[in-house]
């Protein structure tokens, strides 16, 4: 059984002021989506995107994250608990971020962007596609650096005892590392291939889709589910539950978008 490095959660530190690896990771998920999008405005122009609307589109995006991430763990993880307590919605900084409503979030946040652009939004999701993954990766990197949300226990050579849940040794999954490796490097590498040819409108939107739902279904298999939900029906995660309209949705997309270039 392994055991976590237990990395302290502060960087680095400049008097009263402290840098995080958490918020670290987002500063190298906004620098990894700037710089890749400004290369992919330069090579592919039929995106209608230039190298400036990647920043302005950089702003909406981080919006469409932090209000469709609180307010989509609201609406899909406690419920009950925020009507009870709606004053506590809008405490981000007490935790309670959804991939799934940041997503959607985002969805709408790039719609207003291209409502003021005169841009296609699909196509624009084209180009945004293949520039998310590496964010997920950091995102994911910082989960493990911190010790949160970790796997559920496990007897393979490679668990983990996270000492921040466990007080005594169980070897969990590093399910953070699996979701690093899945949901950030393997997606990018299949997106930034499967976007350097030409593909219909909506296909490149339909691969994130379905890729990233599907490793995300799979993932949760070694994640530990949220104690206060546990895991529903058939067994499955609320996380699962929520991919599994991904994938449904990016197959669905993918052959709309076939069908409509033949």
């Amino acid at each position: 059984m392994l055991t976590h490095p237990q990395f302290d959660p502060v960087f680095f530190s400049l008097g009263p002021v402290a840098v995080r690896w958490y918020g670290l990771m987002y500063v190298v998920a906004f620098v990894a989506f700037v710089m890749l999008g400004k290369h992919r405005a330069r090579k592919g122009p039929a995106y209608g995107v230039t190298e400036e609307g990647v920043d302005d589109m950089l702003l909406y995006g981080v919006l469409g994250v932090i209000l469709g991430g609180r307010l989509g763990y609201v609406l899909f993880y406690k419920p009950e608990y925020y009507l009870a307590h709606p004053a506590e919605i809008l405490q981000v900084w007490a935790g309670g971020m959804s991939f799934h409503g940041g997503f959607l979030g985002v969805l709408l946040a790039i719609a207003l962007f291209c409502g003021r652009r005169k841009l296609r939004w699909i196509t624009t999701m084209d180009f945004i596609a293949p520039l998310v993954p590496l964010g997920l990766a950091a995102g994911r990197l910082g989960n493990f650096i911190n010790g949160e949300l970790p796997g559920r226990p496990t007897n393979l050579p490679w668990g983990m005892w996270f000492p921040q849940v466990d007080r005594e040794p169980l070897a969990r999954h590093p399910s953070q590392l699996y979701q690093f490796a899945l949901e950030g490097l393997a997606l990018f590498a299949i997106l930034w291939w499967f976007s350097s040819k030409p593909r219909p409108a909506g296909a490149v939107s339909g691969a994130f889709l379905a890729g990233y739902g599907t490793f995300r279904f799979l993932a949760e298999f070694g994640r530990q589910p949220d104690d206060f939900l546990g895991l529903l029906a058939m067994g499955l995660s609320m996380g699962q539950w929520l991919s599994l309209p991904m994938v449904v949705a990016g197959l669905a997309l993918l052959a709309w978008a076939y069908r409509q270039r033949r």
